[in-house]
Parts: C-alpha cells; structure tokens; sequence
C-alpha cells in the first residue's frame, strides 16, 4: 500500500502501519507519477475547500488538482480509481464545494478511466461538534431543526472506500453513501436520549436568522459563503441518500441507532449515561 503524502505533513502513523510513503502534491502533476507507479487502484479523499493550508482552495485542489490525479490514473492506466464525492452533489448547483465534485465525477466520465465515486452523506465522528454538547445533554441545530439529511458515519465511509477498490458491480456508479434513513437534529436528540438514558435537548437559531448574519460574513468569505450556501441547501430536503446501490454493493446500510451508538461510545460517552 502507498500514500502520497505532501511535503511538511506527518506520515509517520501511515509509515509505522507499513504504508510506503511518496511526497507530492495534487498541485504539482509532476509529483504523481512515480505516486501511481506501478499502482492497480487509486483511493482519494483530497479536500482543498476545507483549506489545511493557507494556500488550498477549491480551484486548486478541488479543481485542478483532482483533474491533475485523473489525467496521471489515465496515463498510468490504473484498472479503478475511487473519488470521494458528496451526497446529491449534482442537484447542489448552488454550493460551490458540492458541485465542485460533480463536476470532477463527470471528468472521470469523460477520461476513460475505471472508476467509483462514493457520495457519503454529513459525516459523524470527524470534527466532534456534538461530544462537549451532548455532555451537558443539549445538540445544536444548523438552522431548522426538523429538516432531515443524510449522516454517515466516517468509519463506514472509510470501509466502503476500501471495499470499492475491487468489489464487483461497483465500476462507473456513482454510489450513495449513508444510514438506512434520513433525520432531523431533533430526531438525533431522541436517538441519543434513548441510547444515554437522559434528555437530550435541542438548540439552535432559526435558519432565517441565522441566513441573514452569515450572509454579509460571506462578502468577504468564500468559505463562509459556501457554508452559507451549503446549510441553506440542506433545508430544501433534497440532501438525502438513496441507499439500494449502496445495499447491494457493500451488502449493509448501517441503522441509526446503531451508528449513533457506536459514537456514543466512541466519544466516550456511555460512561455518563444512567
């Protein structure tokens, strides 16, 4: 196995599991061809909106650094290349990150070469924004809080990804990602008051209050502009996965309870439950 990991980042939890570690950068096309030497399938979760770095941004990571990754896997004739995408992504016209990967799924399309694009829902157990408030029995709604989307949790993710590598049936789908049903934060506060065993409570502001604050914020943000943009998506009630592709190649869609317990757990969590 080999990561291509760029210069400056720590590989050493990679390297100590027997990953073979190759510097380069989406960025830099140069880079990425002795990353796919010799390689059958490629896997890739790269994500410039999130900006790690103060130079990444969605045109040159997301745009075209990925188109970049996708010319080097035609030119070394990978056999699959598996993209991370985003959930629903080709409705998302208004959100800059979300139709960023639609479009690069369609340059996939397009250069010919074998590949899987898996789009995961909101994803659970990354950027714990729920463990401290669920401490003190409260979780926090982005705007509406009876709007339901799709959540996934990032370990599943990650297992499929893996699992799309070589599973049968899987080459040029574009495959949804999530739990075997949509919910509303309110729906998450009940699941976790029956998995804790103490009142979950909901807060939030409402989604129109919270609009008009972030939108002047985003004259002078692309990131917040995009969040903007991205929450306000989520309340059309188009954010949610249609999971039969995803039953009937990976062979399971996990339920709610059990992923939000598995969080719980994780999270440490459990101990605090009576």
């Amino acid at each position: 196995m080999r990561a291509l990991v760029r210069e400056g980042s720590d590989a050493t939890p990679l390297s100590e599991q027997g990953v073979e570690i190759v510097r380069g950068d989406l960025v830099d096309p140069a880079s990425l061809e002795p990353a796919l030497d010799g390689v059958d399938a490629l896997v890739t979760t790269a994500a410039g909106y999130v900006r790690r770095r103060k130079a990444d941004s969605l045109a040159a990571v997301d745009d075209r650094g990925n188109r970049n990754l996708v010319d080097a896997a035609r030119n070394a004739g990978l056999g699959r290349f598996v993209f991370t995408s985003i959930l629903t992504c080709d409705k998302a016209t208004d959100v800059p990150h979300f139709w960023q990967k639609k479009l690069i799924e369609d340059y996939l399309e397009a250069s010919g070469v074998p590949f899987v694009a898996l789009r995961p829902g909101a994803f659970i157990g990354v950027w714990d924004y729920w463990k401290r408030g669920l401490r003190k029995g409260r979780l926090m709604a982005m705007g509406s809080a009876s709007v339901r989307w799709t959540y996934v949790h990032v370990d599943d993710v990650a297992r499929y990804l893996a699992m799309a590598v070589d599973q049968p049936g899987a080459d040029g789908r574009r495959i949804d990602v999530g739990m075997d049903r949509p919910v509303s934060t309110q729906d998450l506060a009940a699941v976790f008051t029956d998995i804790l065993g103490r009142d979950i409570t909901v807060r939030g502001l409402p989604w129109p209050l919270l609009n008009l604050l972030a939108r002047p914020v985003g004259m002078f943000s692309e990131r917040v502009s995009d969040m903007r943009a991205m929450i306000e998506y989520f309340h059309t009630g188009q954010y949610v996965a249609d999971t039969s592709a995803q039953a009937e190649v990976f062979g399971d869609v996990p339920a709610v309870e059990d992923t939000l317990r598995r969080y719980a757990a994780d999270a440490g969590l459990m101990a605090t439950a009576r």
